[in-house]
């Protein structure tokens, strides 16, 4: 009788300690209670009910960053161009993130791509070119007001390369080249003047 009951001691107390949970620093738990929502616990020391509570997710709370591959944009002026984008993030609600959208990194790259081709079918190519911080405001202030009912915050966005096609750089290369020889000859002309 003795050993039965030492027998189910130890095991309430397994059972008691293996429900302990530790929240690490800068990390969310989202909690469940008969799989519904229950609360989010911060950093700390918390106890899970047996067979009743169960962690649901795991959230990272520090600033994030996402590189997504190349989209293909189209300027006002009918250019075609691949443009890559970096998003800086954090998740600000930590029950909004986890319930409010099924995949949320997918959701922020795919406004990231509207948004972007958005505001670049606005500009045309010279515009494109030369407003990289405009552009990256507009889509951070844009995609920060969108991704707020997600919990997220949009902390920054880059454009990390603007790929013209081929035809486009050389012509532009060609250009550059023309007004270095003009300045040239502009140059030349002016000193044979003073002499």
């Amino acid at each position: 009788m003795v050993v039965i009951f030492l027998i189910l001691i130890l095991f309430l107390a397994v059972l008691l300690i293996s429900h302990i949970r530790i929240v690490p620093q800068a990390n969310v738990y989202v909690v469940e209670w008969f799989c519904t929502f229950y609360k989010s616990w911060n950093t700390g020391i918390h106890f899970l009910v047996p067979f009743l509570d169960r962690v649901a997710k795991r959230i990272s709370i520090k600033e994030q960053v996402v590189d997504f591959k190349p989209q293909a944009v189209i300027t006002k002026d009918n250019v075609t161009m691949q443009i890559d984008t970096v998003v800086f993030f954090q998740i600000t609600n930590s029950v909004q993130f986890a319930y409010g959208v099924e995949h949320p990194i997918a959701a922020i790259e795919n406004l990231t791509s509207t948004t972007l081709r958005n505001i670049i079918g606005e500009l045309e190519l010279d515009a494109t070119l030369t407003s990289r911080d405009f552009i990256n405001t507009r889509i951070t202030e844009m995609l920060d007001q969108a991704t707020d009912r997600l919990g997220i915050k949009v902390i920054r966005v880059e454009l990390k390369n603007i790929l013209s096609p081929n035809e486009i750089r050389d012509a532009m290369e060609k250009q550059m080249k023309a007004e270095r020889e003009k300045r040239e000859k502009i140059l030349c002309a002016q000193g044979e003047r003073e002499y």
